[in-house]
């Protein structure tokens, strides 16, 4: 009896180890393992959450839980509780799956940023009165963003002849908006990078 719960320690141990190990390969190369077939689907849909495909994170936790050994799959479907609540933008329930994880919860502003993002772009699955509502936040966001840039390069050429015209206004003002935007999203995917790879490596 006592070597059989040892062997099951260790398979237990080999399969989380190979989740660490499978997250550096690539959605082609994880499609293809069978040996670890449950870790491999499982990273597929936390990549498929966070690609906010809600839809394909679903059968791809489906496909894990499926293959999983029972000792795995109450693990497995807490991180499908988690990457679910991801993809369908719900940010007190990815709070709540984190914790269930044994994690350390997303920040508030993590939240806070998934909450205005549910409200922009809604899961697909959502009514066509919660989309039509997030196509005009989003105009109404394109049009603030416009009257801030224009705003900005009046306030920019006031010392160089008294500001320019509207229509010239607006064009500048557009074009500092997607410059401005653009460096933001560099920098985000860079921090996002540094902070996967701080995750993903192994401990010193």
């Amino acid at each position: 009896m006592p070597p059989k719960q040892r062997q099951i320690r260790m398979q237990q141990q080999g399969g989380l180890a190979a989740m660490q190990q499978l997250e550096t390969r690539s959605d082609e190369e994880l499609a293809r393992e069978q040996k670890f077939k449950a870790a491999a689907q499982a990273i597929l849909g936390a990549r498929a959450a966070e690609r906010y495909d809600a839809e394909a994170a679903r059968t791809y936790f489906r496909t894990a839980i499926a293959a999983a050994r029972p000792q795995e799959r109450l693990q497995l479907q807490r991180m499908a509780n988690a990457s679910m609540a991801l993809a369908e933008r719900r940010p007190d329930d990815l709070k709540k799956a984190v914790q269930a994880l044994g994690q350390e919860p997303p920040s508030g502003r993590q939240l806070m940023l998934l909450r205005v993002m549910g409200l922009l772009a809604p899961p697909a699955n959502a009514s066509t009165a919660i989309k039509a509502r997030g196509f005009a936040l989003i105009a109404a966001l394109i049009l603030a963003l416009i009257l801030v840039g224009f705003l900005l390069v009046q306030l920019i050429a006031l010392p160089f002849g008294g500001g320019v015209g509207v229509g010239g206004g607006l064009i500048l003002g557009l074009f500092l908006v997607v410059v401005i935007l653009g460096v933001l999203t560099l920098f985000g995917r860079r921090r996002q990078k540094k902070a996967i790879a701080a995750r993903t490596s192994p401990p010193a």
